[in-house]
């Protein structure tokens, strides 16, 4: 099974917003932009709750308490979307 392990320089520093992406600076100097519309919790999220946000999973990983989502470097980096719900939430 080949697994990708994370490597130091793909820990999170900081997470910026524009009304159409998220950009998220890593400590090797990268930055990862891409659309918002990829997680709609963080595009129908307000600014206050995208302001809101942590580091987790040992650097690797960024939270949004106040909507519940996760994202990590490495998905984002493989450029992998939020998985479609079967049924629409309200």
């Amino acid at each position: 099974m080949n697994i990708l392990e994370p490597k130091a320089g793909e820990r999170v520093t900081a997470v910026n917003f524009n009304d159409d992406t998220i950009s998220v600076d890593l400590f090797d100097g990268r930055t990862i932009t891409v659309p918002l519309t990829w997680y709609p919790r963080l595009l129908h999220a307000t600014k206050e709750q995208r302001a809101n946000w942590k580091i987790a999973g040992a650097g690797y990983g960024i939270y949004w308490p106040d909507i519940d989502e996760d994202l990590n470097t490495q998905g984002l980096l493989q450029g992998a979307p939020a998985p479609r719900s079967a049924s629409k939430a309200a």
